[in-house]
């Protein structure tokens, strides 16, 4: 079944229903999802490069450009994890731009060497910024992990100046049933297969089988972008890339 189109949709609180097969609460969410990436951070990037079949970089730097990242800009990237979006943003903005990498996970932080990126601890929530502090803001494949959405965006829209662009970035449900159990048999089944076999910690397997979950359970794209508009964003859109990578981009009002 389609989602409804952005105008019918309500915003919304909570990215996806507690999931109870992992936690029971928001705060039982919040613990989780911190320690699992914090013990996953070590396989993190040598299971994207699978998980992508080594097309992640690329994809990332053509989904910036695509968003209005420009050079000289002033970028937060939100949960950051190891670094791969803003080791495709450092080279975009060049030596007259900046950007701040933030993510509450100390695993991740320490693995998120990136030249030229300012790594910060801290929670998409309470973002520790200034109001107007950045150009543009990008969240990777990270939104189902926040534990209110509405909130978030308004820090995201706090923290931009009027006219700062904010991309999205997400895997959502394909259209038709046998496209989406193509995916669940790789992301569910496949993927935590291998990363099993080769990652080096026994969490990793865990978290790749809750990526899937997550996604399955996500609101619909409608109700991302309605609440996107109702914390401060104009020019909501979304385009589809691949019929599964979803570039949620807005502009702050």
């Amino acid at each position: 079944m389609r989602p409804p189109p952005p105008h019918s949709a309500a915003p919304v609180q909570d990215p996806h229903p507690v999931l109870s097969d992992y936690y029971a609460s928001a705060e039982g969410k919040r613990r989780f999802v911190n320690e699992l990436f914090d013990s996953s951070a070590v396989d993190y990037d040598r299971v994207d490069r699978l998980l992508a079949w080594g097309r992640g970089s690329r994809y990332r730097r053509d989904a910036l450009l695509r968003a209005g990242l420009a050079p000289g800009m002033r970028m937060l990237d939100v949960a950051v994890g190891t670094g791969l979006v803003s080791r495709e943003a450092v080279p975009i903005v060049g030596d007259q731009g900046s950007v701040t990498g933030i993510d509450p996970s100390p695993g991740m932080i320490s693995s998120a060497a990136v030249d030229g990126m300012v790594r910060v601890r801290g929670r998409a929530e309470t973002l520790p910024f200034a109001t107007g502090a950045f150009d543009f803001l990008a969240l990777g494949f990270a939104l189902r992990h926040v534990t209110d959405l509405g909130a978030v965006f308004r820090e995201f829209r706090r923290v931009l100046k009027p006219g700062g662009r904010v991309l999205v970035l997400e895997i959502t449900l394909p259209e038709g049933r046998f496209a989406t159990a193509l995916l669940r048999a790789y992301l569910r089944g496949v993927v935590p297969l291998v990363a099993g076999l080769v990652g080096r910690s026994r969490h990793t397997p865990t978290l790749y089988r809750y990526y899937w979950d997550t996604i399955e359970a996500c609101v619909s794209p409608a109700q991302v972008m309605a609440t996107l508009a109702a914390s401060g964003f104009g020019g909501v859109s979304r385009q589809l890339q691949m019929g599964i990578f979803s570039e949620y981009c807005a502009i702050a009002r």
